[in-house]
């Protein structure tokens, strides 16, 4: 097939029109969700909260949880813990008094956690099991926080959606860890955007660029492929998806959001240049997305030693430019004057809130997808050097990355370094 044919000509569609009619439907939503709650602890007046990946970021998310609880005077508790290794979960679990019984291993511990009587979900294992973990977490009924990314490929993106849409007809809470859509400085800057602050938006670019992000750890005798890969998740796409996808998600959300829709395609470059340790990610990508009213975004994310950082975005529009934080410059130049508090915890705060009928109702759940799809999607044209539409990357591709057994570690030979030119578009 060739790219013109996955790039489909359509009538632009202005922002403001779409937005109009966005957020009328998301307010019918939050309506609809604030008078029918799922109760969340039938019989108990505390939130058990189970947590499925007990590294770095489960463990820190599980505080962030803790604190929020502590702001808002809700009772929370760490009910279970689960991981691949179940002296990981033992480990998280034991500050928060979690008996081992609760303490839950192999690849089945997210099920374990899930029968276990709990009412609200922290997952956080590597994002190549997301697509697993959520659509199991929804399906049992439970409220989640899940961080991001929630897909490294149009099958985890599509399946995420379909688990959106259970969680809405449950009226379910979902939160994800995009935690910048919950700053209030960025909710108050977004708003104006979207109000038309600095008019109709023709561009933007938004960047993480920054050093070298490692898991390098030694492979022991008798340790098979995906346990050492799973080890070293963000060494691996099928593990991580990439930087672009794993960390440079949080830029490419905040232009989704500003846009309110995800881009009509991406075409991009990239390559591994400076990355030492094993693995098969980039090392850098540079991706240009066209959205619906035709503007171009540039995305450039890179992992350099000893280079010029930058994170951040930028909007620019027919009246002005905002960096999407808090602050606008233009004809209507704003500065915000409040006071935000760690976007870590508000998210959990609103998670907890939404949970509790204290606020509104959050199913971030698509919302999140598109963005770590949108991210995807500029990742399959640096690995192939293909402009890629958007509607043939979530419709037509058969793109689902890791063992066909996820299940059991054994052997596993992960696809080489991509070359554009070579890497196959599937």
């Amino acid at each position: 097939m060739s790219d013109s044919k996955r790039i489909p000509t359509s009538k632009p569609v202005s922002r403001r029109s779409f937005l109009r009619g966005s957020a009328a439907a998301g307010a019918a939503v939050m309506a609809a969700g604030l008078v029918s709650r799922v109760a969340y602890a039938a019989g108990s007046d505390a939130i058990k909260v189970g947590l499925i990946g007990c590294g770095g970021r489960g463990k820190g998310a599980t505080k962030d949880c803790l604190e929020a609880a502590k702001s808002i005077q809700a009772n929370v508790q760490i009910w279970a813990c689960g991981d691949l290794w179940e002296d990981r979960a033992k480990a998280a679990g034991k500050p928060y008094n979690v008996p081992e019984d609760r303490c839950f291993g192999g690849f089945d511990n997210h099920d374990k956690v899930l029968a276990s009587g709990v009412d609200m979900i922290i997952t956080a294992a590597p994002p190549g099991f997301r697509a697993i973990h959520v659509p199991a977490i929804i399906k049992a009924g439970k409220h989640c926080f899940m961080e991001k990314p929630v897909c490294v490929d149009p099958w985890g993106y599509n399946e995420i959606c379909k688990a959106a849409d259970e969680a809405k007809a449950k009226k379910l809470t979902v939160v994800a860890g995009t935690q910048r859509r919950h700053e209030t400085s960025r909710r108050e800057c977004l708003k104006r955007i979207h109000d038309g602050a600095i008019g109709e938006l023709v561009g933007g670019e938004c960047y993480w660029r920054g050093g070298p992000v490692t898991h390098n750890r030694p492979r022991t005798d008798g340790m098979s492929d995906i346990e050492w890969q799973i080890l070293n998740w963000y060494a691996w796409c099928w593990t991580c998806g990439d930087h672009i996808v794993e960390q440079e998600v949080h830029n490419i959300d905040m232009i989704c959001w500003a846009f309110g829709t995800h881009p009509e395609s991406a075409y991009g470059i990239g390559g591994r240049q400076s990355r030492p340790e094993p693995g098969n990610i980039y090392d850098h990508h540079a991706v240009e997305y066209v959205f619906p009213n035709g503007a171009r975004v540039a995305s450039y994310c890179s992992h350099f030693p000893k280079t010029t950082n930058r994170i951040g975005e930028r909007a620019v529009g027919t009246k002005g430019t905002s960096m999407l934080s808090n602050s606008i410059e233009g004809e209507n130049a704003w500065k915000f004057q409040g006071k935000d508090i760690k976007p870590q915890v508000q998210e959990h705060v609103d998670c907890l809130n939404s949970i509790l009928g204290k606020g509104p109702h959050y199913n971030e759940a698509r919302q999140v997808a598109e963005s770590s799809m949108t991210a995807v999607l500029g990742r399959m044209s640096t690995y192939t050097g293909r402009q890629i539409s958007w509607d043939w990357a979530v419709q037509k591709s058969t793109l689902k990355l890791g063992p066909a057994n996820r299940n059991a570690f054994g052997p596993y030979e992960p696809p080489p370094v991509a070359i554009p030119g070579e890497t196959e578009l599937i």
